[in-house]
Protein backbone atom coordinates (compact mmCIF):
# COMPACT_ATOMS: atom_id res chain seq x y z
CA UNK A 1 0.00 0.00 0.00
CA UNK A 2 1.33 3.56 -1.16
CA UNK A 3 1.90 5.89 1.56
CA UNK A 4 -0.40 9.22 1.27
CA UNK A 5 1.59 12.36 -0.45
CA UNK A 6 2.21 14.97 1.74
CA UNK A 7 0.40 18.14 1.23
CA UNK A 8 2.76 21.24 0.38
CA UNK A 9 2.61 23.59 3.58
CA UNK A 10 2.62 27.48 2.34
CA UNK A 11 5.50 28.21 4.71
CA UNK A 12 8.35 30.36 3.73
CA UNK A 13 11.89 30.08 5.23
CA UNK A 14 13.22 33.10 6.97
CA UNK A 15 16.65 33.62 4.88
CA UNK A 16 19.99 34.12 6.54
CA UNK A 17 20.78 38.11 5.93
CA UNK A 18 24.35 37.49 7.87
CA UNK A 19 27.59 38.97 6.46
CA UNK A 20 29.14 35.75 6.34
CA UNK A 21 26.35 34.33 4.35
CA UNK A 22 26.68 36.89 1.29
CA UNK A 23 28.87 35.99 -1.26
CA UNK A 24 31.21 38.51 -2.90
CA UNK A 25 31.39 39.08 -6.56
CA UNK A 26 32.63 41.09 -8.96
CA UNK A 27 28.56 42.16 -9.45
CA UNK A 28 28.63 43.61 -6.16
CA UNK A 29 32.04 45.04 -6.05
CA UNK A 30 30.59 48.24 -6.16
CA UNK A 31 27.93 47.63 -3.87
CA UNK A 32 30.49 46.82 -1.39
CA UNK A 33 32.75 49.19 -1.84
CA UNK A 34 30.48 52.11 -1.63
CA UNK A 35 28.86 50.66 1.74
CA UNK A 36 31.78 50.04 3.47
CA UNK A 37 32.63 54.19 3.63
CA UNK A 38 29.15 55.75 4.16
CA UNK A 39 30.95 58.65 5.55
CA UNK A 40 31.78 59.27 2.00
CA UNK A 41 28.81 59.46 0.27
CA UNK A 42 27.98 62.70 -1.54
CA UNK A 43 24.82 64.45 1.16
CA UNK A 44 25.07 61.23 3.05
CA UNK A 45 22.68 59.30 0.60
CA UNK A 46 23.08 56.65 -1.26
CA UNK A 47 21.27 54.16 -3.89
CA UNK A 48 21.76 50.79 -4.28
CA UNK A 49 20.11 49.16 -6.94
CA UNK A 50 19.75 46.20 -9.27
CA UNK A 51 17.36 43.47 -10.02
CA UNK A 52 15.43 40.80 -8.06
CA UNK A 53 17.35 38.55 -5.74
CA UNK A 54 21.13 39.86 -6.05
CA UNK A 55 21.28 40.79 -2.85
CA UNK A 56 20.16 43.82 -2.21
CA UNK A 57 17.69 43.24 0.89
CA UNK A 58 20.55 41.05 2.13
CA UNK A 59 23.67 43.78 2.26
CA UNK A 60 20.44 46.01 3.60
CA UNK A 61 20.01 43.76 6.22
CA UNK A 62 23.93 43.61 7.11
CA UNK A 63 25.17 47.21 7.25
CA UNK A 64 21.70 47.95 9.18
CA UNK A 65 22.85 45.33 12.14
CA UNK A 66 26.14 46.24 11.90
CA UNK A 67 26.01 49.80 12.39
CA UNK A 68 22.83 49.66 14.24
CA UNK A 69 20.84 51.83 11.68
CA UNK A 70 17.12 51.75 11.25
CA UNK A 71 15.39 49.17 8.37
CA UNK A 72 11.94 50.30 6.99
CA UNK A 73 10.67 48.35 4.12
CA UNK A 74 9.31 51.34 1.31
CA UNK A 75 5.77 49.87 1.73
CA UNK A 76 5.57 51.30 5.17
CA UNK A 77 6.90 54.58 4.77
CA UNK A 78 3.69 56.66 4.86
CA UNK A 79 2.91 60.73 6.30
CA UNK A 80 5.63 62.79 8.13
CA UNK A 81 8.44 60.18 9.49
CA UNK A 82 10.18 61.54 12.84
CA UNK A 83 13.11 62.83 12.99
CA UNK A 84 15.70 59.92 12.59
CA UNK A 85 18.14 59.30 15.19
CA UNK A 86 20.44 56.67 13.43
CA UNK A 87 20.95 56.08 9.60
CA UNK A 88 17.99 54.83 7.72
CA UNK A 89 17.73 52.17 5.17
CA UNK A 90 14.60 51.97 3.36
CA UNK A 91 14.12 48.92 1.36
CA UNK A 92 12.06 48.76 -1.53
CA UNK A 93 12.49 52.62 -1.73
CA UNK A 94 10.81 52.40 -5.41
CA UNK A 95 7.35 51.50 -4.21
CA UNK A 96 7.00 53.94 -1.53
CA UNK A 97 2.98 54.76 -2.03
CA UNK A 98 3.05 58.11 -0.41
CA UNK A 99 6.15 59.88 -2.17
CA UNK A 100 6.11 62.67 0.14
CA UNK A 101 6.85 60.64 3.09
CA UNK A 102 9.80 59.23 0.88
CA UNK A 103 10.47 63.02 0.33
CA UNK A 104 10.31 63.91 3.92
CA UNK A 105 12.62 61.03 5.05
CA UNK A 106 15.45 62.40 2.67
CA UNK A 107 15.11 65.80 4.15
CA UNK A 108 14.92 64.59 7.40
CA UNK A 109 18.03 62.47 6.83
CA UNK A 110 20.04 65.26 5.56
CA UNK A 111 19.26 68.09 8.38
CA UNK A 112 20.23 65.67 10.87
CA UNK A 113 23.32 64.67 9.40
CA UNK A 114 22.49 61.06 9.18
CA UNK A 115 22.76 58.25 5.96
CA UNK A 116 20.45 57.64 4.17
CA UNK A 117 20.04 54.06 2.15
CA UNK A 118 17.55 53.90 -0.40
CA UNK A 119 17.38 50.18 -2.46
CA UNK A 120 14.80 49.43 -5.61
CA UNK A 121 15.19 47.86 -8.93
CA UNK A 122 15.64 50.89 -11.18
CA UNK A 123 18.19 53.30 -10.64
CA UNK A 124 16.33 56.16 -8.93
CA UNK A 125 16.06 58.86 -11.62
CA UNK A 126 13.37 56.48 -13.00
CA UNK A 127 11.54 55.56 -10.52
CA UNK A 128 7.73 56.77 -10.78
CA UNK A 129 8.61 60.18 -8.50
CA UNK A 130 6.58 63.18 -7.20
CA UNK A 131 6.41 66.01 -6.44
CA UNK A 132 9.35 67.64 -8.57
CA UNK A 133 10.96 68.19 -5.56
CA UNK A 134 11.44 64.64 -4.95
CA UNK A 135 12.33 64.14 -8.44
CA UNK A 136 15.42 66.36 -7.96
CA UNK A 137 16.69 64.62 -5.04
CA UNK A 138 16.34 61.38 -6.40
CA UNK A 139 18.69 62.61 -9.53
CA UNK A 140 21.10 64.04 -7.37
CA UNK A 141 21.20 60.67 -5.24
CA UNK A 142 24.58 58.73 -5.61
CA UNK A 143 24.35 55.08 -7.02
CA UNK A 144 25.63 51.67 -6.94
CA UNK A 145 24.15 48.99 -8.93
CA UNK A 146 24.55 44.99 -8.00
CA UNK A 147 24.20 43.29 -12.13
CA UNK A 148 23.59 40.06 -12.61
CA UNK A 149 25.92 37.31 -10.76
CA UNK A 150 28.75 35.57 -12.51
CA UNK A 151 28.52 32.07 -13.03
CA UNK A 152 30.48 31.41 -9.71
CA UNK A 153 27.56 33.42 -8.06
CA UNK A 154 24.67 31.83 -9.23
CA UNK A 155 25.91 28.29 -8.25
CA UNK A 156 26.53 30.23 -4.54
CA UNK A 157 23.02 31.29 -4.67
CA UNK A 158 21.42 28.29 -5.38
CA UNK A 159 23.48 26.59 -2.83
CA UNK A 160 22.37 29.26 0.10
CA UNK A 161 18.84 29.19 -1.16
CA UNK A 162 18.61 25.20 -0.72
CA UNK A 163 20.46 26.14 2.29
CA UNK A 164 17.62 28.29 3.93
CA UNK A 165 15.12 26.06 3.56
CA UNK A 166 16.69 22.85 4.50
CA UNK A 167 16.83 21.23 1.52
CA UNK A 168 19.33 18.70 0.45
CA UNK A 169 20.56 18.47 -3.57
CA UNK A 170 23.25 16.60 -4.60
CA UNK A 171 26.01 18.23 -5.92
CA UNK A 172 25.56 16.77 -9.69
CA UNK A 173 21.54 17.79 -9.76
CA UNK A 174 22.56 20.96 -8.77
CA UNK A 175 25.00 21.64 -11.52
CA UNK A 176 22.02 20.57 -13.72
CA UNK A 177 19.81 23.04 -11.90
CA UNK A 178 22.35 25.93 -13.19
CA UNK A 179 22.74 24.61 -16.98
CA UNK A 180 19.04 24.13 -17.31
CA UNK A 181 17.89 27.42 -15.47
CA UNK A 182 17.80 31.24 -16.93
CA UNK A 183 20.71 33.18 -15.96
CA UNK A 184 19.54 34.96 -13.02
CA UNK A 185 18.91 35.06 -9.52
CA UNK A 186 15.19 35.34 -9.60
CA UNK A 187 15.36 32.24 -11.21
CA UNK A 188 17.31 30.32 -8.88
CA UNK A 189 14.72 31.79 -6.15
CA UNK A 190 11.79 30.60 -7.93
CA UNK A 191 13.48 26.97 -8.87
CA UNK A 192 14.31 26.32 -5.01
CA UNK A 193 10.31 27.72 -4.14
CA UNK A 194 9.60 24.73 -6.56
CA UNK A 195 12.33 22.20 -5.42
CA UNK A 196 10.90 22.82 -1.65
CA UNK A 197 7.02 22.25 -2.88
CA UNK A 198 8.39 19.16 -4.83
CA UNK A 199 10.10 17.89 -1.19
CA UNK A 200 7.18 18.41 1.11
CA UNK A 201 5.02 16.38 -1.89
CA UNK A 202 7.00 13.81 -2.61
CA UNK A 203 9.62 13.18 0.06
CA UNK A 204 12.36 12.94 -2.15
CA UNK A 205 14.25 14.63 -4.49
CA UNK A 206 15.95 12.76 -6.95
CA UNK A 207 17.13 13.61 -11.00
CA UNK A 208 13.44 13.22 -12.00
CA UNK A 209 12.02 15.78 -9.33
CA UNK A 210 14.58 18.24 -10.81
CA UNK A 211 13.39 17.33 -14.05
CA UNK A 212 9.81 17.75 -13.07
CA UNK A 213 10.57 21.06 -11.90
CA UNK A 214 12.29 22.59 -14.49
CA UNK A 215 9.61 21.38 -16.74
CA UNK A 216 7.10 22.84 -14.60
CA UNK A 217 8.31 26.45 -14.14
CA UNK A 218 11.71 26.61 -16.94
CA UNK A 219 9.93 25.22 -19.95
CA UNK A 220 10.80 27.27 -23.15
Amino acid sequence: MREPRQLPLPITPEPSYSAADFVADAANHAARAFLAAPAAWPDGRLALYGPAGVGKTHLANAIAKARGWALTGGAALRGLPPPPSTGTVIDDADLVPDPTALFHAINAAREAGLPLLLLGRAPPARWHAAPADLVSRLRATTTAAIDEPSDALLAALLAKQLADRQLAVAPALQSLLLLHLPRSAAAIAAAAALLDRAALAQGRLNRATIEGVLREGFAP
